[in-house]
């Protein structure tokens, strides 16, 4: 008895290893956390109501702003170097997640090759929001992610992650929100909260999924 217990621990324990390449998203993201919130402290300060105010503002203050050559108060933005390389951070872990998380989902060849095309090519395309084709650059890789978040929920939805499905449909409010926020009349100033409230969540998601398939075995 004891050493058919014994195989049956082995057995478990076997069938859970999986290798540790499958968190790399998760690695990545909280080294994007970490790069993000360095770049707020060198940010040398100006923000959509006071242009003048020094430092980084969390509630009228955008991501975007780190990226930029300029501080909106006019300074040298000496916090860019360290924003591009958390936006190069963030876009290969998620570059990373959409190609490995089909390849751990029972999808079909098709969703499996579109899932990660989309998501691999979104995040290239990404790593240009520092541009002067920022509102282009974001509609483009948002549309390209579309396929690959689409594919996310089938995959979840096949596993029965509700709680997991659940997070992702509030997800896709916030987005929606954001958008409400950036296109209404009168709204924006709103706008800086959401949105990193809206990013955080999407950043917990994904790591929640990732940190589920490492377990799933």
């Amino acid at each position: 008895m004891d050493l058919m217990f014994s195989i049956n621990i082995c057995n478990m324990t076997l069938k859970k290893k999986q290798p540790v390449g499958i968190l790399i998203p998760l690695f990545g993201l909280s080294v994007y956390v970490c790069l993000y919130l360095i770049a707020t402290f060198l940010y040398p300060g100006g923000n959509q109501l006071n242009k003048y105010e020094k430092g980084f503002s969390w509630t009228q203050n955008y991501w975007c702003n780190l990226l930029n050559e300029t501080a909106m108060n006019g300074e040298h933005n000496t916090a860019r170097q360290v924003a591009m390389g958390a936006m190069f951070v963030l876009c290969v872990s998620l570059a990373a997640f959409w190609y490995i998380f089909p390849r751990e989902v029972n999808l079909s060849r098709n969703w499996r090759i579109a899932i990660q095309l989309s998501g691999i090519i979104s995040m290239l395309v990404g790593m240009f929001i520092f541009t002067d084709l920022h509102d282009s650059i974001i509609n483009i890789a948002g549309i390209c992610a579309l396929i690959a978040i689409i594919g996310t929920f089938i995959g979840m939805y096949k596993l029965k992650w509700s709680g997991l499905f659940t997070m992702g449909i509030l997800n896709m409010i916030l987005i929606a929100l954001n958008n409400i926020l950036y296109y209404g009349d009168g709204l924006k100033m709103y706008l800086p909260v959401v949105q990193k409230l809206t990013f955080l969540l999407f950043l917990l998601w994904i790591c929640l999924i990732d940190i589920r398939l490492f377990l799933k075995g």
